[in-house]
Formats: C-alpha cells, sequence, structure tokens
C-alpha cells in the first residue's frame, strides 16, 4: 500500500488561498530565475565548445605536426559530436518561454494559483440564460442533459498501439453516448500549462460547465477507462440533493483515511455555484513544481498508504473531503454499482458474467466501467506489464462491444478475437429484432 504517514493530520496546511487578482502564478518567478541560470550555463559551454572546435580547425589547416589519416577521423568525428552537441544546447528551450528580448512581468511570490477570476453568482446566471434560451434546456425527454468529457495529451503515443486503444477507448464512449442520448466532448488541448498531468482535467471541467449552462452534469471519465454496461445508465433522481457523484467508501474515507478511499478516474459535478466553488478549493494543490511537490508531502502524512510522490488531484481531493466537512454535504459517495471498476478484478470474469447474468445490472455481476489504473498504453512506463494491460483492454472493450454488435446481429469469435461472426438472420422481419436487441427500447436486457 506504500509508506504511511507519520504526522497526524492537521499538523500541515495546504496553500489554498486564492489571489485576488486571479491572474498569478506560484512559483513563477522561480522557474524564470532557474531558466535564466541554465541559459547561462549554455552560453557556457557554448562558448568552450566552439574554443574546442577553433582549436581543432587550427591543428588542421596550420600544422600542429604531421597527422596522420586516423587523427583527422578522429578529430572529424570530435567536432561533429560537438556540432551535434551545440545544438542540442541550443534547441534546449521551453517552447513556452518568452524571447529573450520580450517584457517579462514581474511576478509575486506570495500569490497562489486560480483557475481564473472569482464567479460568485453562477447559479443565479445560469437560471436567467436558461429561461432566455429555452431552446437549449437542462432537460430533454425527462432526463438530466449530461455532458462526457474525456482526452488524451496532444502529442502521439510513445507507441502504434498506445494510439489503437486510444482510439478504441472513445469508439466504446462514443457508443454509449449515442445509445443513452448524452453528449461528448474530447479534449486534447492543455488549456493551463499549470495544471499538467493529472490536474488537467480541472481547468477543462471549469471551462465547460461556463461555455454549456444548458449542461446540468459535466462527467469526467479517464481515457483508459472503458463502459462495460452498455445497457446500464446512471440513476440520477437518486442524486437530486448533491452537486457531486464519486465511487468510493465511507470507510476508507473518514475511518481509515485511505488515500485510494475515492477514484477521480470516472465522477459526476452538478453544473452550479458549488462545483465552481470546490473546484477553486480544490486546484492551488496543482500546480506543477515546488507547490505541488510540497502538497505531496502533506498528503503523504495525512493519507493512510499513500506512497512518496507529487500531489495528485485524487489524494487532494480526499484530503479536502477530510478536513473540511462542510463539502461532503452535497458529495455522494457511490458504490452500490461500478461507477469506477478496478480492472483486475473483472477481466478474467467476463465469460462467467455472460454465463450467469446480463448487462443493466452495472455492478460486480456486470460491471458498468472498467477502469485501467496502472496501465499505461499511450506511455512508456506502468504498474502492470504491458501485454498483461494490453490484453485485457482487449477483452474488455470486445466484451462491450458484443453488447452494441448485437443490435445488428453479430458479435466477437472471442473477447480476444477482433473478428466478428454472424449470430442470426433477421432479414425477414428486421422491426420484430430491434424490439427485441436495440438496448435503446429495452429497459431490461436478455442474456448474452
Amino acid at each position: 500500500m506504500g509508506q504511511e504517514g507519520a504526522q497526524k493530520r492537521g499538523s500541515a496546511t495546504l496553500p489554498t488561498t486564492t489571489a485576488p487578482n486571479g491572474g498569478s502564478r506560484s512559483g513563477r518567478s522561480l522557474r524564470t530565475g532557474n531558466r535564466q541560470i541554465q541559459k547561462t550555463l549554455n552560453n557556457i559551454k557554448i562558448t568552450i565548445l566552439c574554443g574546442l572546435v577553433t582549436i581543432l580547425v587550427l591543428r588542421g589547416t596550420i600544422g600542429f605536426g604531421s597527422l596522420s589519416s586516423d587523427n583527422e577521423l578522429e578529430n572529424q568525428a570530435i567536432i561533429e559530436e560537438t556540432n551535434r552537441i551545440l545544438a542540442e544546447i541550443r534547441s534546449d528551450k521551453d517552447p513556452d518561454d518568452p524571447e529573450d528580448d520580450q517584457f517579462q512581468p514581474t511576478i509575486n511570490l506570495n500569490d497562489t494559483y486560480t483557475l481564473g477570476a472569482k464567479i460568485l453568482n453562477w447559479d443565479e446566471e445560469r437560471r436567467l440564460w436558461l429561461n432566455r434560451n429555452q431552446d437549449f434546456p437542462n432537460v430533454v425527454n425527462g432526463k438530466a442533459r449530461i455532458l462526457l468529457v474525456t482526452g488524451s495529451p496532444p502529442n502521439p503515443c510513445d507507441n502504434a498501439i498506445g494510439d489503437h486503444y486510444l482510439l478504441k477507448s472513445i469508439k466504446n464512449k462514443i457508443d454509449y453516448c449515442r445509445i443513452h442520448g448524452i453528449e461528448i466532448v474530447y479534449n486534447m488541448a492543455h488549456l493551463d500549462k499549470e495544471l499538467s498531468g493529472y490536474w488537467a482535467k480541472l481547468p477543462l471541467i471549469r471551462r465547460l460547465m461556463l461555455s454549456h449552462p444548458e449542461v446540468e452534469w459535466i462527467w469526467w471519465m479517464d481515457s483508459d477507462a472503458l463502459f462495460t454496461d452498455m445497457v446500464f445508465e446512471l440513476p440520477l433522481s437518486k442524486y437530486k440533493d448533491h452537486n457531486m457523484v464519486i465511487h468510493g467508501y465511507p470507510d476508507l474515507l473518514f475511518n481509515q483515511k485511505s488515500w485510494i478511499a475515492l477514484n477521480t478516474g470516472s465522477f459526476l459535478f452538478r453544473n452550479c455555484q458549488w462545483s465552481l466553488d470546490l473546484l477553486d478549493d480544490w486546484a492551488p494543490m496543482g500546480p506543477k513544481g515546488p507547490v505541488r511537490e510540497e502538497a505531496g508531502k502533506i498528503l503523504t502524512a495525512n493519507l493512510k498508504g499513500r506512497p512518496a510522490f507529487e500531489a495528485d488531484d485524487q489524494s487532494a481531493l480526499i484530503y479536502l473531503l477530510i478536513t473540511k466537512s462542510e463539502w461532503m454535504n452535497k458529495v455522494f459517495v457511490e458504490n452500490s454499482y461500478f461507477l469506477h471498476g478496478y480492472w483486475a478484478g473483472l477481466v478474467d470474469r467476463y465469460e462467467e458474467m455472460m454465463e450467469k447474468y446480463h448487462p443493466g445490472l452495472g455492478d460486480e455481476r456486470w460491471p458498468f466501467v472498467t477502469h485501467f489504473v496502472g496501465c499505461k498504453p499511450c506511455g512508456s512506463y506502468g504498474d502492470y506489464p504491458v501485454q498483461r494491460c494490453l490484453s485485457s483492454m482487449e477483452r474488455a472493450f470486445n466484451f462491450a462491444d458484443n453488447q452494441v454488435l448485437k443490435l445488428y446481429g453479430f458479435r466477437h469469435r472471442g473477447l480476444l478475437s477482433p473478428k466478428i461472426k454472424r449470430i442470426r438472420n433477421e432479414t425477414v422481419n428486421p422491426l420484430q429484432y430491434v424490439d427485441q436487441f436495440d438496448i435503446r427500447h429495452s429497459g431490461q436486457a436478455t442474456s448474452n
């Protein structure tokens, strides 16, 4: 489980005070100073290397003794290597750094990070907007409007197979959203350079709330999570008095204060002032650099089992909820179905599930979401062997895809096979088969 914090809760505090101007960034002056030092060191390196090149060239042209052909080749290799290093040094620049001749504003180190200017009356503004724009209702056919949000980095994966599984992941989400009338956003842009990695979802969620007032719920889902119950629907009426829905376990959260008590790989935010306020309180722990590293130490000291690493969004949320109890009044910790289902205990049971149960249950009998925590098919590292992750993701994808293909009279030949086979002939009475097999018209699923 990792290292357990030795300090008692409350022995340290996180820097969560927001800046009054909403535009300053904590620690940016420090990073700017570091870049200046790095540039100075690079200039010194360039000077030394240029001197070396000059000596070698003079040696070859005016003759410091007779040079053999082997020495000439050796010198040429040194010159080529030197030029390569010079090019590397000159290219070792953050693309986001300002040009040398641009004015660099002074940053107050006492200011801390904010997502933007503080918003105080979003509920009222949104209510007025909905009244003025009745063509964009927040409830459609009796269902609250949901926007599913997911994404991936803007660059290609480290290997082609990673891009392939990202494609399968978004195809899986599009299928679920199409069936259930949910809108979807796939993001590949870094909206805030300070909040990278785990934290990139926070500014994105905030922007989507403000730019889509017609959406009642924002539903974040990691790219490594797949819908594996294509019939199950969120029981939104269950959450009428809550503004956040997240998979977790109250005992782990409140009694054990565990860093895995909740999972932020799949959760819902209501589009309201409360959610904006929570994001404002959550985000200051995440700016990359010293702030995130110091916050990570505090989280490790206060959350059971948390290893020592920089602050992540999941640990930070747990810390907020157990230290500021006022937030919990509007948070629904859900575990009656798998809003997040840990893949290692599920993928090997799919055949058993198909034999005994049917889609629409959403729990351990037929998991709603299978989340591949610890697998990094797009990256060069992970907590599990790559092949195990890829084969498990293939099984999960095909397990879900069979539920979609069933409408068209097909299914995969096996959970590890991309090939499909026909399972029925519906050319005589096609509409009869639509009524029987289309999960859009069936509240109860039939067994596979």
